[in-house]
Parts: C-alpha cells; sequence; structure tokens
C-alpha cells in the first residue's frame, strides 16, 4: 500500500445490536488491509438505506415479528436473537463498519489489479459473490454486513465489485443510487415489468420506492404509487401516474379506481403488513407480486386459494446477479434516471441521521459526506 496513505481513519463503528448508542465514531480505526484483487477506495459519499437500520437492531431475527417503528429502530428489538440477525440468517461480527451506498475513487490495488485503476471513481456494488462461484447466492455476502462498509474515509472491496463510473453528479449524488436503485431494478427484473404494464408501488417516497417509480417508467410502465399524504405532490413529482395517500380508507377501491381493469399487473411492496392482502386481491390473474422489504410488518396474512386459482406469482429480491447493478450505472450514465438526495450529513451526526430516517418524513434518500473529513 502506498506510503503517502494514512495508517488510521476516521469511521463510524458498530459496537453490537441494539439502539443508536451502538455507534460509535472512532478516529482511529486501521485502514483496511488489501486481499489479492482487493482495491481500496477513498470514500467521497455513502448513502443511507433500511439494511443499516435493520442489521444494527438485528431486525431480520425470526424473533422480531413487528414493523420498523422510529422507537423500535432508534432503541432495538428486544426479542430479537443474534444468531440470526442479518440478512443472511446468520450472526454478525463487531465491530462492524457498516454503509453499503459508496462512491469514491481507487487510491490503491491490491496484487493482480490494474494499476491504471488508481484514480478511477467508482460506485460499490453492494453484493460480494464468490470469485469462484458467483452464483451461488448462499456464498454471497453483503458489503457493509459480512464485510466493512463505507461509512469510513476508505474501505476495500473486491475490484470486480468496483464499478467505473462516469457523470456529472456529485458524489452526494451519486451515493443515492447503489443499494435503494439496484434492489428496485432487480424487483421489477424478477417480476420482468414490461412496456404498458401497471405497477402499483408501496412505501413510494422512501429510497427504495422512488427509485421503483423512475425504473418502471423507464421500462415504459404505467404507476400507481401509495405514499404518506404529505408527500404525494413529491411523489407525483418523480413521474408516477396517480397517487394514493397511505391512510386512504379503502386501498382496494382506491387502486381500482385507477388501474385499467381495476387491477395491476405488478404488486411492488416494500412494507407489508396488513395491506398485504389487499395487494395480492388488486393482480390481475397471471399477476406477480415482490417484495424486498416489510417496514410495516414481516407477518403477513395470505390466502392461498387467491393465490392459486388466480396464477399469481409471488416473488422475493435479495441476492441480485452482477449485470443488475451494471445496468444501474449504464441507466446513470445515459441519464435514465435522476438521483433523490433528501438531506446530507457529517458523519459526526450518524446517530442524527439515522434518527432522522426512522422518522421517515423525507422523500429520496439521506446520505452520509465523508468529502468533507479530508484529503
Amino acid at each position: 500500500m502506498s506510503a503517502s496513505l494514512p495508517a488510521t481513519m476516521t469511521a463510524a463503528v458498530l459496537t453490537g445490536h441494539g439502539g443508536l448508542e451502538m455507534i460509535e465514531v472512532r478516529d482511529n480505526v486501521t485502514l483496511p488491509s488489501l486481499n489479492a484483487g482487493d482495491v481500496l477506495i477513498r470514500v467521497g459519499a455513502c448513502g443511507m438505506n433500511n439494511t443499516d437500520v435493520n442489521t444494527r437492531t438485528a431486525w431480520y431475527s425470526k424473533g422480531v415479528s413487528e414493523g420498523t417503528t422510529a422507537e423500535g429502530g432508534a432503541g432495538g428489538f428486544d426479542k430479537s436473537e443474534d444468531q440470526d440477525a442479518t440478512w443472511g440468517g446468520r450472526s454478525l461480527t463487531f465491530p462492524r463498519i457498516q454503509g453499503a451506498d459508496v462512491v469514491g475513487r481507487i487510491v490503491a490495488g491490491g496484487q493482480g489489479v490494474d494499476p491504471n485503476r488508481v484514480g478511477e471513481r467508482v460506485l460499490v456494488d453492494p453484493w460480494l459473490r464468490d470469485a469462484s462461484d458467483p452464483l451461488d447466492r448462499e456464498k454471497a455476502g453483503y458489503f457493509g454486513s459480512e464485510h466493512d462498509g463505507g461509512y469510513a474515509q476508505f474501505t476495500a472491496v473486491p475490484a470486480v465489485n468496483a464499478i467505473s463510473v462516469t457523470s456529472d453528479l456529485s458524489d452526494l449524488e451519486l451515493a443515492t443510487f447503489p443499494c435503494s436503485y439496484s434492489t428496485a431494478e432487480y424487483m421489477l427484473t424478477k417480476a420482468r415489468v414490461g412496456a404498458g404494464e401497471t405497477v402499483l408501488v408501496t412505501g413510494a417516497s422512501g429510497g427504495v420506492g422512488s427509485a421503483l417509480i423512475q425504473l418502471s417508467k423507464r421500462r415504459g410502465a404505467r404507476v400507481i404509487a401509495v405514499a404518506g399524504a404529505s408527500k404525494l405532490a413529491a411523489v407525483e413529482a418523480v413521474g408516477a401516474d396517480h397517487v394514493i395517500a397511505r391512510d386512504v380508507p379503502d386501498l382496494k377501491a382506491a387502486v381500482r379506481d385507477l388501474a385499467p381493469g381495476g387491477l395491476v399487473d405488478v404488486a411492488a411492496d416494500i412494507v407489508g403488513g396488513g395491506d398485504f392482502p389487499s395487494l395480492i386481491d388488486l393482480l390481475v390473474r397471471g399477476g406477480r407480486y415482490v417484495t424486498s422489504g416489510a417496514i410495516a410488518g414481516p407477518l403477513v396474512e395470505l390466502d392461498l386459494r387467491t393465490l392459486y386459482l388466480r396464477d399469481l406469482e409471488v416473488l422475493g429480491a435479495t441476492v441480485m446477479p452482477a449485470e443488475v447493478f451494471t445496468n444501474l450505472v449504464s441507466y446513470i450514465e445515459r441519464g435514465e434516471i435522476r438521483p433523490l438526495l433528501a438531506e446530507t450529513f457529517s458523519l459526526g451526526q450518524i446517530r442524527e441521521a439515522q434518527a432522522a430516517f426512522l422518522k421517515k418524513q423525507h422523500v429520496g434518500n439521506f446520505v452520509i459526506d465523508l468529502g468533507s473529513l479530508g484529503q
């Protein structure tokens, strides 16, 4: 590693499962070491997403049955179990640096890395796949979970995960894309959304929800978006064809008034909870329900007769193939999607940022500015 690089760095360190007090900002964290094939990235910015909160609180544990409220997200969940506390149903090693949504520049490379990549501006694909068997989902890990992430001045990733990006967007704007938009693109890819179809998007004001709107419109689909009443104008500005307030008395009636024939082709859901049966009932015969989250609660009610008699598909979307992310970068470079930067925080404000994130008063994405830490 270059002698010009420091031996230590500033980073936000997660010390265990629990509340916001488990996050500590330290200025004496050892710089990441590089394995063969790795690159070291000086982080410019790192976006915030639900995975950060869910991993910190151990919400992924089967012992937790409720949704991630502001209170639960700030204080943790008493019913969680450490042994199945991550997205993959495994335990987490502490201390851990979280943060999956990294944009920055390569400053060094490990053995076998093309030296010409030093200086390259990159976005990090957060899915860390097994080099010998990248299609095996069981062998995948997540950046900021199984591997230290981007809430730090520097981070190390396999070179294959550092995707070159050429864009006039700022680091702060680019950091809104990796997790939210790749998740949304994978949901739409898995649900085979095509031109002329109608997509119902829940949680439409958040990072994934607002990305689902843009990426559905990019595919030529019609979008009906559900969000908080105070955010409907902003959600419509993102590109939704129709918007519905989350607390509408009868969601099914509201959607049927707007959807062609009263039904939708795809329900792209990141909310779960009590509205799940309505989303299933709103699907056309052969329709697809796809999910990558459950912020209103993971346990739902399903009438299997509706599922099989209407030839429906229920799809989960988590570990995506690498081409989903590289496709996303190409959309960014061609200007086909735009960033939704809701608010920016310094690394020293990371607890405040997560507390504000949990209140869900924003539209788009929160980003931590790492470039302000100095070069």
